[in-house]
């Protein structure tokens, strides 16, 4: 299961590295282009690509199975399993809640600039969040298995 694990946490880092680099253009700059530049990649990566956006999702559900099974199975340590699902559960459950709808939202494009702003401000602190929860997860699954 550990293999399962490692294999979402790291595509789930992969697809998180991409997304911050459209991201992080909203630190620079307040202006139309940086906005308009990440709600283009989202539309994209969020509504156009249909069936291939639905693999994000897949990703998450196996590793939560996966560790759900380690819980189980007792395939790791009690502690990393344990630890594994905090960290897991809560970046997936804020992606699910609030980051995809925003990201669905700003590549919609139909709120005000102000407001679009806001979205892009709010998917980048949700996106560090995410990256930092599901690199720990890698970290315990890896540092268990010593």
């Amino acid at each position: 299961m550990r293999a399962i694990v490692c294999s979402g946490a790291g595509f789930l880092l992969a697809v998180l590295w991409f997304d911050l680099m459209f991201d992080v253009q909203v630190r620079a700059s307040d202006g139309e282009e940086a906005v308009a530049s990440i709600g283009r990649y989202y539309r994209r990566v969020t509504t156009d690509a249909f069936p291939m956006n639905r693999l994000v999702m897949v990703a998450m559900l196996a590793t939560l199975g996966g560790i759900v099974a380690e819980l189980i199975t007792g395939g790791v340590p009690t502690w990393a399993a344990w630890a594994s699902l905090l960290l897991a559960a809560a970046p997936v459950s804020l992606a699910a809640l609030r980051t995809v709808p925003n990201a669905v939202r700003l590549g919609a494009g139909a709120d005000s600039r102000p407001e679009q702003l806001g979205l892009a401000r709010s998917i980048l602190r949700d996106h560090r969040f995410c990256f930092a929860a599901i690199l720990a997860v890698l970290m315990v699954q890896l540092g268990s298995a010593a």
